[in-house]
């Protein structure tokens, strides 16, 4: 009996918090329930409806895009990091993706061990990759803005490869079910048995997405938890990522938002009246439309020291938006993994198997 009513509390507890984020993706684009800078996206863009209300789809590029990515990622698994930098993961990773034809979606994330998403190397990062450690390589590619969004965790203590084979476990399970009609809530709730059998946590608070051209969270989430309620189906020619995040037994199962904010996207390109400033914001906009980007993307034309002064101009404003790591709530190791895909009316095209 008191198994049962845990039960039926812990699910009563996870239906109001998913609705209360299903609320807010509703109301003022506020969104948290996404592991890819979905966080407070405010509306005054000011980037036109080109790009602000993109929802085409172009089949193509989105498959090259996927067949890039998974390259990249395959080599990313295989690659032993131990003694490299976070500096000399992400751009040896973003080198291979542009070697082949392509364009980082994102800044590649490096986040380690208790940091679940959104950690990017900063410019000459010596943040070393140690012999114990759990790296996730979160990696997005695009072709003419159609994003295709994959990762993997390699890790380097063995004591966590359980939960490492459980999160490929919980995507490949997900994904098998995953067609045209499936209830986003059928997802997670395959994604949260298969963690739960094993004795781990799902993360509750990151979750799938759906993509559009040049917008890596465009709306609809696809919880890595079994939610009551409303739920959105798949639709045809509609891209997801899947992306279950999982933790220890004694983890928290909930991620906070830590100190560190070194990715980046425009939100505003309204002039805020100080030349270098707004000469800064049409550069990036110039290279990556509302893409997130990192400072060190932008080395090659300002001085480290000018570049963070006017980044913090800008966020000021409001026309940049800085995205803060995830931090797992009880500090326990955090593993992911991550495939896009396309349902059709026959089938599904996984683009980053």
């Amino acid at each position: 009996m008191l198994l049962s009513v845990r039960g039926i509390v812990h699910s009563i507890a996870q239906t109001i918090f998913y609705w209360l984020m299903t609320c807010m993706e509703g109301a003022s684009g506020n969104v948290m329930m996404s592991g890819h800078f979905a966080v407070s996206q405010p509306h005054n863009l000011y980037i036109g409806t080109a790009i602000q209300n993109q929802n085409k789809m172009n089949l193509g590029c989105y498959l090259q895009a996927g067949k890039i990515a998974a390259a990249v990622r395959e080599t990313a698994r295989k690659k032993y990091h131990v003694g490299l930098t976070l500096f000399e993961i992400c751009e040896s990773v973003e080198a291979q993706i542009r070697s082949l034809n392509a364009e980082p979606a994102f800044p590649v994330n490096t986040s380690l061990n208790e940091t679940a998403a959104h950690y990017t190397a900063e410019p000459n990062d010596a943040t070393l990759v140690k012999e114990g450690d759990v790296l996730k390589i979160d990696i997005g590619v695009h072709i003419d803005g159609y994003i295709a969004d994959t990762a993997v965790t390699v890790c380097y203590d063995p004591k966590y490869e359980a939960l490492v084979n459980t999160a490929e476990m919980a995507l490949s399970e997900a994904v098998r079910i995953a067609r045209v009609n499936t209830k986003a809530s059928d997802i997670g709730r395959v994604i949260e048995s298969t963690i739960t059998k094993f004795g781990f946590k799902p993360i509750q608070n990151l979750s799938g997405h759906s993509l559009q051209q040049y917008t890596i969270h465009a709306g609809k989430s696809i919880p890595n938890i079994w939610t009551r309620g409303s739920s959105f189906s798949l639709l045809t020619n509609e891209a997801y990522a899947i992306e279950p995040f999982i933790t220890t037994r004694d983890g928290q199962g909930v991620v906070y938002e830590g100190k560190t904010k070194n990715i980046f996207g425009v939100t505003s390109r309204k002039p805020v009246k100080n030349k270098e400033a707004d000469d800064l914001l049409e550069l990036i906009w110039s290279r990556y439309k509302t893409l997130p980007f990192a400072l060190r993307w932008l080395t090659n034309k300002y001085d480290e020291k000018d570049l963070r002064r006017l980044a913090d101009v800008l966020v000021r404003k409001k026309n940049v938006h800085a995205y803060p790591i995830l931090v797992e709530g009880h500090s326990k190791i955090v593993v992911q993994a991550e495939h896009t895909l396309i349902p059709t009316e026959s089938s599904v095209n996984i683009i980053t198997l």
